[in-house]
């Protein structure tokens, strides 16, 4: 046996008992399950908000609106008490051999992760009015993406209602991997962060404006320090102009307000390119694993024609009934029982 035939049959011994019955898909599941379960874990600590998130006298980026009773705060708790138990079980959502022998555990597990999806989201639109600073581009991302999400879980649920087991795969997939830019946008600001910092003349003249009295939260309220560096939060500290704001050098190797200043400014651009990245990448996948979803479609006709329903096959939301796709045509034999690929949200064991 040769080198290669011996690293490829020590493979098949750690990801065929998870049930992955294709390499490729083992190592996208491990490559993205891992990077979501990984992130989601190091935020756990985050549920004791006023230890983790943002301890006393941590003066953090947008601790400053997570005041008391604030709809900030409020939202914010409610967002990460249901997302990250959400994200914790979306990734063995993944993972086949549950699909397979835990069907039980695989359904409740899913209509818990809906249910936690929906509050976690609308934990999420109660702080976009002051997520980093509050910019509109920001605003309008967490809106995108919130709606996106939802929709699109929204979909999967009617699809897998109607039997439609690829439909219910295909958006599944779509959903967690909008879901998921959350994590390469953290990985797209450091890269930028890096660079801005690190080539002077790539970083040199960016600034961002942030009002003085968040200046004065994250200088600690050093009056005289802040008047030093920007002398035009005088009208503020003397009352004239409450809402004065200054231009604040982004800069990830300067105090926290300048490394403030360089993360409210790139936030916005790290979002809207990790999320076209996921998209587009989702998209990709879907199209280059036809196969998976015809084998999945014809399951699908199996369990429609004995649920008695109407147009089997596409019982549930497909091109060929909405759109001007052709009519699609089952296979005369359809092999039920053979494994998915193991890339799926879903399988036939799904099917009620």
């Amino acid at each position: 046996m040769s080198t290669k035939e011996k690293l490829a049959d020590a493979a098949r011994k750690i990801y065929n008992p998870l049930g992955f019955k294709k390499f490729y898909n083992f190592v996208l599941f491990f490559i993205f399950g891992g990077a979501l379960l990984g992130f989601t874990l190091a935020r756990f600590q985050y549920l004791s908000f006023d230890h983790g998130l943002c301890p006393e006298g941590g003066g953090t980026l947008d601790c400053y609106y997570y005041t008391p009773g604030s709809l900030d705060k409020i939202g914010i708790q409610i967002h990460l008490s249901a997302i990250l138990p959400a994200s914790f079980l979306a990734v063995f959502q993944f993972v086949p051999i549950i699909r397979y022998k835990l069907l039980l555990f695989h359904r409740v597990s899913g209509y818990l992760i809906v249910l936690l999806s929906a509050i976690s989201t609308a934990g999420a639109l109660m702080l976009v009015r002051n997520a980093q600073g509050g910019p509109m581009e920001i605003q309008v991302a967490i809106g995108v993406i919130s709606f996106m999400f939802i929709v699109s879980i929204g979909l999967a649920i009617y699809n897998i209602k109607r039997l439609q087991i690829e439909q219910h795969r295909a958006w599944m997939l779509r959903a967690w991997s909008y879901a998921g830019s959350i994590v390469t946008m953290r990985l797209v600001m450091m890269a930028i962060a890096h660079v801005l910092s690190t080539y002077e003349h790539l970083g040199k003249g960016y600034s961002h404006a942030i009002p003085c009295v968040k200046v004065t939260y994250l200088m600690f309220g050093q009056v005289e320090r802040i008047l030093e560096k920007y002398p035009a939060c005088a009208q503020f500290f003397d009352g004239s102009v409450p809402g004065q704001a200054v231009a604040v050098t982004a800069d990830a190797n300067g105090d926290l307000a300048e490394l403030t200043a360089l993360y409210n400014m790139i936030f916005g651009a790290a979002f809207w390119l990790a999320f076209a990245l996921h998209a587009a990448g989702v998209e990709i996948y879907l199209h280059l694993t036809p196969a998976e979803a015809d084998r999945l479609r014809n399951v699908s006709y199996q369990k429609q024609l004995e649920a008695g329903m109407k147009k089997p096959g596409r019982a549930g939301l497909t091109a060929d009934k909405l759109g001007d796709a052709p009519r699609w045509i089952p296979k005369s034999t359809v092999p039920v029982s053979a494994p998915g690929s193991g890339d799926a949200a879903s399988d036939e064991n799904l099917a009620k």
